[in-house]
């Protein structure tokens, strides 16, 4: 379902902006998929930190739980 938050398009914009999303979801569809494709948060190189404690400050909250 596609539905228009902001603005009042035309029908031809409107049109041509469904046609986009439609050959995109098209393209998406008939690409072949990635065999080695894991989701970034499974990725190792995300645990690879250069510190070894969270450091103090207003977002600190956000690694306080985060393995070192």
């Amino acid at each position: 379902m596609i539905k228009v938050v902001r603005g009042n398009p035309t029908p031809e914009e409107l049109a041509a902006a469904l046609a986009v999303v439609q050959a995109r979801a098209a393209a998406r569809a008939t690409a072949a998929p990635e065999a080695d494709a894991r989701p970034e948060w499974s990725d190792p190189a995300r645990r690879v930190t250069a510190r070894s404690a969270p450091r103090p400050g207003p977002r600190a909250w956000r690694t306080a739980y985060w393995p070192a």
